[in-house]
C-alpha cells in the first residue's frame, strides 16, 4: 500500500457526524431515504447532499426503487478501508519511519 489517495473522499465523507449516524443507520441493512429522512429530521435536499458524498466515496450502494432510493453499505469498501488503518497504525519491515532516518 503506498498510495492512498483513494482512500481521501472516504475520509472527506467520514468527517461528518451526519454521515457517520447514516452508515451506522445502515449497519442494521437496507434503508429507504424516506426512513432516513425520518430518523434523521432533516430535509430532502440535505439527504441527498451527505447521500452523494457517501456513495461517490464508496462506502454505501445505492439502488432506485421507484421514485426513492434505497441504500446498503458498501461491506468490500468498508474492508478496505479497516484494511487500511490496520495497515498504517501498525510496526512494519517497510514502514515509511524507517526511510526517514528514524
Amino acid at each position: 500500500m503506498n498510495s492512498y489517495t483513494e482512500y481521501i473522499p472516504v475520509f472527506k465523507a467520514l468527517a461528518d457526524e451526519t454521515r457517520i449516524n447514516i452508515i451506522d443507520m445502515l449497519s442494521c441493512g437496507e434503508m429507504c431515504a424516506c426512513d432516513i429522512l425520518e430518523k434523521l429530521s432533516i430535509t430532502q435536499p440535505t439527504l441527498s447532499y451527505h447521500m452523494k458524498i457517501l456513495t461517490d466515496s464508496g462506502l454505501i450502494n445505492v439502488t432506485r426503487d421507484g421514485t426513492w432510493m434505497r441504500y446498503t453499505i458498501n461491506h468490500g469498501k468498508m474492508e478496505k478501508v479497516s484494511d487500511l488503518l490496520r495497515h498504517i497504525s501498525t510496526d512494519k519491515e517497510d514502514c515509511i519511519c524507517r526511510t526517514c532516518g528514524k
